[in-house]
């Protein structure tokens, strides 16, 4: 069984960095990803607060990254890890499609898509009903759409959807965004619809999505015609593998780190949006590079490398 000095579970953002880091002090190093490298920053339509880059899509920044990384770190894409435990003084690493050895682990699992958890919404899915406006934007170009939401993601998708040619109205449960300012000006400066104090009760169509029942929070129930739903109302963390090797999480499921991005359980780190906190991509990266900095010296100061 092949043994790596650090092995990165997740190749997002922060999971690219940490493997850029640890290459650098000569670690044999290997990122696992489930699916593409880049996680849900390949779905960010566009980036203008990244130092270097002015309205960049995320797709481009993570492929320049993973360009980089492929210097210093092995990357497998398509290779979702099932477990992870202790084996003697190593972890030992299950995937899909093999079995891996390694001496430190660093979680970047990020999170997952929080569903709306109404009826029609599991049928509906790929069928009128997405959670990623940047893959399935232009498939709605001059339809009707909702965006349901309020933060960053939603305004952002509400603003990628208008300029493909959509016709976007925003669904947000409360009386207020809690986006940043800038997007609420764009928002407005676009003339994009906002529907308040409204939650989506059931999405209906048959076979593709129709029509959206809506309820008011006064009670008052109504029903919209529309050929697509972009749902962005937040992530959940993507804790699975934390929970299987006993580490601590926070009370909203994220994993709990020091300054030093170490977990509880000796020689396993986290970083990115899997730790909670403020989720940018610059955060991210910042995290991967302590993580991997972090685990490199503990290695050092064990004799483990």
């Amino acid at each position: 069984m092949e043994v790596f000095d650090i092995i990165i579970v997740g190749g997002g953002p922060a999971g690219l960095t940490a493997g850029i880091y640890a290459g650098r002090q000569n670690l044999k190093t290997l990122i696992l990803d489930k699916e593409l490298a880049g996680g849900q920053a390949r779905e960010v339509p566009v980036i203008d607060n990244y130092p270097g880059y002015e309205m960049e899509s995320g797709l481009n920044i993570i492929e320049k990254t993973k360009k980089q990384c492929l210097k210093y770190a092995e990357i497998h894409e398509g290779e979702m890890v099932n477990n992870i435990s202790k084996d003697g003084d190593l972890f030992l690493v299950e995937t899909i499609k093999s079995k891996y050895s390694s001496k430190a682990i660093i979680l970047t699992t990020g999170t997952k898509h929080r569903p709306l958890n109404v009826p029609g919404e599991a049928e509906h899915l790929g069928k009128g009903l997405s959670y990623c406006a940047t893959c399935d934007g232009m498939f709605f170009k001059g339809k009707d759409i909702l965006v349901v939401g309020g933060g960053n993601t939603a305004a952002i998708n509400s603003i990628y959807l208008n300029d493909l040619g959509c016709n976007v109205t925003l669904v947000h449960r409360r009386d207020a965004l809690r986006c940043q300012k800038v997007l609420e000006d764009k928002l407005i400066e676009n003339n994009i619809k906002i529907i308040w104090n409204t939650t989506v009760d059931e999405i209906c169509g048959e076979p593709l999505l129709s029509s959206v029942k809506l309820l008011n929070k006064d009670g008052t129930k109504s029903e919209i015609e529309v050929n697509g739903l972009f749902v962005s109302i937040g992530e959940e963390p993507a804790n699975k593998l934390a929970t299987n090797l006993n580490i601590d999480l926070n009370d909203d499921g994220s994993i709990n780190v020091d300054k030093n991005n170490r977990t509880n359980c000796d020689l396993v780190y986290a970083a990115g949006d899997i730790t909670g906190g403020l989720k940018q991509w610059i955060v991210a990266c910042g995290e991967g590079a302590v993580a991997a900095i972090s685990a490199y010296d503990d290695l050092l100061s064990n004799d483990l490398i």
